[in-house]
């Protein structure tokens, strides 16, 4: 039986992750700060750590050894070094959860690929504390693969959707239109990938019985224009969609198409739904409440 380790993992896609991980009939170990009480029960076991330290990662894991570690809160190239530190020679693979913001929209766009950021070649800056998410992510990645001894994958997902989401960034466009307030968007036009929280989690356990190793696109099959997603939210509000012309807070708010490709994943025999299979419905929840957290 395959051990498991998961850094994170208790909130939203995170619980998908080890559920999946579960069904495969892998051991899985939960590492958190003990703050957030899980659903697992007796299914896995448990560890309390700090993950931004690296004395408690060393100290926690120190006569330990893994077949697969998964990094669900990796934002830094410090945090990629605490870990590559902690985790020498004690695990056989390493998956990062890593983001479609590390591509970089003002320069590329439509169908972005893997090589479109170049991790391997990164300029690598460990003093920096000052740095936005999309820096922080480029950052740990290119730690990861230009310094980790071990084996390491980085599953790079867009703003991933759910009934576990508890950063409620489509509850707010929802909200937005329900109660007749304005929704300000720079470029209605422009395209957007979504994941949900089931299929986050599902692939990330998929990845973990793979062999290859680097960068991966993980999304829903599909795009969809920001424009549309409003119409989906005006057919489940029964109210139409206020554009404002002040900027405000906007939380899917971009200035042009950002998507990206999952040909790579496709090859390797990963088979991804459909966004509009999906999404009306989780709108349609969101509106009305009936959502389980």
């Amino acid at each position: 039986m395959k051990k498991i380790l998961v850094l994170g993992g208790t909130r939203f896609f995170g619980t998908f992750l080890v559920q999946a991980l579960l069904e495969k009939g892998f051991e899985v170990t939960v590492a958190t700060r003990g703050l957030t009480k899980d659903s697992f029960g007796d299914s896995v076991k448990r560890v309390t750590c700090d993950r931004f330290d690296g004395d408690s990662l060393k100290d926690t894991f120190k006569d330990t050894k893994w077949d697969i570690i998964y990094d669900q809160i990796c934002f830094s190239a410090k945090d990629a070094k605490i870990a590559i530190h902690a985790f020498k020679d004690k695990t056989d693979r390493y998956i990062i959860t890593s983001s479609l913001s590390v591509y970089d929209i003002q320069q590329y766009g439509e169908q972005l690929v893997e090589e479109d950021y170049d991790p391997y070649h990164e300029n690598i800056v460990f003093e920096n504390e000052d740095f936005s998410y999309q820096e922080g992510k480029q950052q740990a990645e290119a730690v990861f693969f230009q310094k980790a001894p071990f084996p390491v994958v980085a599953v790079r997902i867009p703003i991933v959707l759910g009934e576990k989401d508890y950063t409620e960034r489509l509850l707010y466009y929802i909200k937005r239109v329900k109660y007749n307030e304005g929704v300000y968007l720079t470029n209605p036009q422009a395209e957007m990938n979504f994941i949900s929280e089931q299929e986050a989690g599902q692939f990330l356990a998929w990845a973990g019985t793979m062999d290859f190793v680097g960068p991966i696109n993980a999304c829903s099959t599909g795009a969809i224009r920001l424009e549309n997603l409003m119409k989906l939210i005006e057919s489940a509000t029964n109210k139409k969609v206020i554009y404002a012309y002040e900027p405000s807070d906007s939380p899917y708010n971009i200035s042009d198409t950002w998507t990206m490709s999952t040909s790579k994943a496709h090859k390797l025999g990963f088979s991804f739904s459909t966004l509009t299979d999906w999404l009306p419905d989780l709108i349609n929840k969101l509106e009305t409440g009936t959502v389980s957290r």
